[in-house]
């Protein structure tokens, strides 16, 4: 199986794609690239099925026009909860007292709904991962690999020939091109002119 990030990142459109199956009103994934190598402790720290699964709330939420979110997006509220629930994803009784109903987990029938798209997604995030991983002994990465962090850094805003933008961290972008759903043409980073 190829690790490349194109590969999977179509891997992560096909498990998009069958959670949509379920939930016709989920817009389409515009660029799955964009989670490969993002961690977020709001929504989970690892890309996984049970992670597309919380990034689909926000798709039907987004859809409906219901706001699930507050805090700049951390903290997750009961409208998200709510949706969760379409979902088949379970929480604790209580919210965190930060990200609120963020921390989700797939009931065990949403697994059996899902088990070989979840297998199918597990094989080749474990190839990525496997593929990608290097010498950690003999490389520094700085402090954001020693906190779990994605050491991606900063976002940057890139942009599409229609107009549209997204904030990305730049080496994810360079990884491979983030497509724009509206268009077609991929997301770039513009070019700064120095003052001369």
């Amino acid at each position: 199986m190829s690790t490349t990030p194109p590969v999977l990142a179509a891997e992560l459109a096909v498990a998009w794609a069958d959670i949509q199956r379920h939930h016709p009103e989920l817009p389409d994934l515009a660029a799955p690239e964009s989670l490969i190598g993002e961690s977020s402790s709001a929504c989970g720290t690892e890309l996984s099925f049970e992670r597309l699964l919380h990034e689909a709330v926000h798709g039907i939420a987004a859809a409906r026009g219901v706001r699930d979110t507050s805090r700049a997006g951390r903290y997750h509220n009961r409208r998200f909860l709510a949706i969760a629930d379409e979902l088949g994803l379970d929480h604790s009784e209580e919210p965190h007292p930060s990200s609120g109903f963020s921390l989700v987990v797939m009931r065990p029938e949403t697994k059996k709904r899902y088990r070989p798209t979840i297998e199918r997604l597990q094989r080749a995030l474990k190839a990525h991962s496997a593929a990608t991983a290097s010498d950690t002994s003999r490389s520094f990465r700085g402090p954001a690999a020693r906190h779990g962090s994605s050491g991606g850094g900063v976002r940057v805003k890139a942009v599409c020939d229609c107009g549209r933008n997204v904030r990305v961290v730049p080496s994810v972008l360079e990884q491979a091109p983030i497509m724009c759903g509206a268009c077609g043409q991929p997301f770039r980073i513009p070019e700064v002119v120095g003052a001369a």
